[in-house]
């Protein structure tokens, strides 16, 4: 991958507003390629400035957090998104319907 398809990624990343998630495919998506799901991994595994790139809000399909979130251990993902107002279901994961972000552009594509 570019340089220019993780600034794609960030760029991306830096839109979702507090108390909202995204999944790796919806930014995937967004980003251009729809096969970048994995790539959005990769590329927010070596974000560099996790205080302006807030990738702790992108989850996967099954609105289920990093098992390993790599900056500040396991359990940081969920602790920053409680924070944000995020709400877990009894089963760890967050209700989609609820707390997906809703992008303006995904309903074009």
């Amino acid at each position: 991958m570019t340089e220019s398809s993780f600034s794609r990624i960030y760029e991306i990343v830096q839109r979702i507003p507090k108390g909202k998630v995204a999944t790796y495919g919806q930014v995937a998506l967004l980003a251009g390629n729809p096969r970048w799901s994995r790539v959005v991994g990769y590329a927010l595994h070596v974000n560099p400035n996790p205080g302006s790139i807030p990738c702790h809000r992108v989850v996967n399909r099954f609105g289920e957090v990093s098992r390993a979130f790599v900056f500040g251990g396991e359990n940081m993902q969920r602790i920053l998104l409680t924070e944000e107002g995020v709400a877990f279901l009894a089963d760890g994961k967050i209700d989609l319907k609820l707390y997906l972000w809703k992008n303006e552009e995904l309903s074009k594509k």
